[in-house]
């Protein structure tokens, strides 16, 4: 099995970081969490233009029917980034929700509008996701009760450690459509892949920030970076992060290809790349010292951004019990 990128693969996350490397992201951040939502929309359309939002939309429907190894690429760069917007929402789950749902409900949204970036959806799936992301930025916020999809109302604004995830309070309304157990289940599935892939992206910035902080930060007469202790932490992170990329490629070829062992691989990826993205946050403090709590330097952004993915999607504790239920069951 062949988990390596292939030409088209590159050539598009080149194209994400070039674009996403001029946005001066940090600052749009800042500015979402604040409650201006300007400069992430216009970062939404410009992402749209270069086929983000349509990644997971049925060609018929405008989009590119791309496969889970294609959210894997972009959801990494949104990660490394630190593009703010309910992204795994709109980009990954509703396709998948309303796709399956297909005619059920008149005031469900059209997938055209999701391919071409003019409607954003957020989706609350409790208990994976309880809380709808950024529910004042789009046009209509979903509530998935197991296999129940209904339109919600967005409540109370409730505060993340990572201020730029602005989360609120959901009251589903009537059930307009009950979908496959199967549909839904691999839909949960890819979005938690791709918050593994922004996990992966947000943990290469804050190790490179770190790498580039000890070339130029003096010590006692000396580059930080020359001393062993801190060499070899660095270099725990790089281990951490090489062992999570091809678990999270893995987990795509699984769900690509429906196997059997998807739920697990993906669960396998989640937490590898959890561990790897907050060793990469603890290290990334640890290097910078002090620095690193202030609002101003950027580095903070990208920690709070991993304590809260953390989490998301299924706890390191939900991923970790379906990973030992999927190999006590195979071995027993």
């Amino acid at each position: 099995m062949r988990f390596a990128l292939t030409d088209e693969h590159r050539g598009f996350a080149e194209a994400l970081d070039d674009l996403l490397g001029k946005a001066e992201v940090p600052s749009v951040s800042r500015s979402w969490a604040n409650g201006d939502l300007s400069g992430g929309l216009d970062l939404w359309r410009r992402l749209a233009d270069v086929g983000v939002t349509a990644l997971r939309i049925p060609e018929e429907h405008g989009g590119l029917s791309a496969e889970p190894i294609d959210v894997v690429v972009a959801f990494e760069a949104l990660g490394r980034h630190l593009a703010p917007g309910p992204y795994v929402e709109s980009v990954v789950l509703a396709p998948a929700l309303l796709t399956a749902a297909g005619d059920a409900s008149p005031a469900l949204p059209a997938l055209e509008g999701l391919a071409d970036g003019t409607a954003i959806v957020t989706v609350a799936a409790p208990p994976a996701t309880p809380f709808a992301l950024d529910a004042d930025a789009a046009q209509m916020v979903l509530h998935l009760d197991g296999t129940a999809l209904s339109i919600a109302t967005a409540g109370d604004l409730r505060v993340s450690v990572d201020r730029s995830r602005r989360l609120f309070e959901v009251l589903p309304g009537e059930d307009l459509a009950r979908l496959d157990d199967a549909v839904v289940a691999e839909a949960l599935d890819t979005a938690a892949l791709a918050c593994s892939a922004q996990l992966l992206g947000a943990g290469e910035r804050a190790l490179a920030t770190s790498v580039e902080y000890t070339k130029s930060r003096r010590q006692f007469g000396r580059v930080i970076g020359e001393y062993q202790a801190l060499k070899h932490m660095l270099a725990d992170v790089r281990v951490a992060l090489d062992f999570a990329r091809p678990l999270i490629h893995g987990a795509a070829v699984s769900l690509a290809t429906k196997s059997a062992d998807a739920p697990r691989d993906v669960s396998a990826a989640k937490v590898a790349s959890a561990e790897a993205a907050y060793l990469a946050s603890r290290v990334a403090l640890q290097t910078h010292g002090a620095i690193g709590y202030t609002e101003e330097y950027d580095l903070g952004l990208w920690i709070n951004k991993i304590r809260a993915l953390v989490t998301a999607w299924g706890t390191p504790a939900f991923h970790r019990g379906r990973v030992l239920a999927a190999i006590t069951t195979a071995t027993a």
